[in-house]
């Protein structure tokens, strides 16, 4: 009897190879690295292949995709814990909040506030008790680029004041998208500044780390790696 492996499944077994590689490196144990699985223009197909292979953590960065997404995926009774990963609109909150098991990119107040007053309506509208806080990490520009999104370090303290200040948040630790360049080895201080951030202000969680750089993000301590095309392949459409 032969077992046949799909090729996600095959791709899922190389990458906690290289993550359990990279954590010997470090000294870690593999089992403090939670991979997220980014389906970003994926059909639920996928997701429902990568979840049989043992993932258990999906994300998306696109309101527009993880609603139907997410429906598609419970109708056929799956419940992965769904990640938001990008840019979240305080207009997409009031959709996405009932979906997510953490947001990865928390970046401003107004934005905490939103959560915070769309949670509370959930609790109003359901009539169930409190919801367990929202696992929120904060979006850091270490890198300082202008095309990216996140707060510059020196504002952290005030945005982790301010959230930690929030019932329906939880802060979860930070979060950073390096700068894109040819050797992963460029970006390990990228990674390492987030770390000594997170330490400085008692943080553990640190969702850091990429398709092209997260063996790099695993070695200097990355908790979460949000992984899409070593996974699914490349993007469609």
């Amino acid at each position: 009897m032969t077992t046949t492996t799909t090729p996600i499944a095959a791709n899922l077994a190389a990458v906690r190879e290289q993550i359990a590689a990279a954590c010997e490196r470090a000294g870690r144990d593999p089992g403090g690295v939670t991979i997220v699985g980014v389906t970003k223009t994926h059909p639920p197909s996928l997701v429902e292949e990568a979840l049989a292979a043992g993932l258990t953590d999906i994300g998306e960065n696109r309101a527009q995709e993880l609603l139907p997404k997410a429906e598609a995926i419970k109708a056929s009774g799956l419940a992965p814990r769904w990640h938001f990963i990008g840019r979240l609109q305080r207009n997409k909150v009031r959709g996405v909040l009932p979906h997510i098991a953490a947001l990865h990119s928390l970046g401003s107040v107004r934005l905490a506030d939103e959560i915070e007053r769309r949670a509370e309506r959930l609790e109003a509208d359901r009539g169930t008790g409190a919801r367990d806080p929202l696992p929120c990490y904060l979006e850091v520009n270490v890198a300082g680029e202008a095309s990216k999104d996140g707060i510059a370090p020196e504002e952290l303290p005030e945005l982790l004041r301010e959230a930690a200040n929030r019932r329906h948040i939880a802060v979860a630790g930070l979060m950073t998208v390096a700068p894109l360049v040819d050797d992963p080895e460029q970006v390990r201080p990228v990674f390492r500044q987030l770390r000594e951030l997170a330490r400085a202000h008692g943080l553990e969680g640190l969702s850091m780390g990429m398709t092209d750089d997260y063996a790099v993000a695993v070695e200097e301590g990355a908790t979460v790696v949000r992984l899409g095309r070593v996974i699914f392949g490349a993007r469609r459409g």
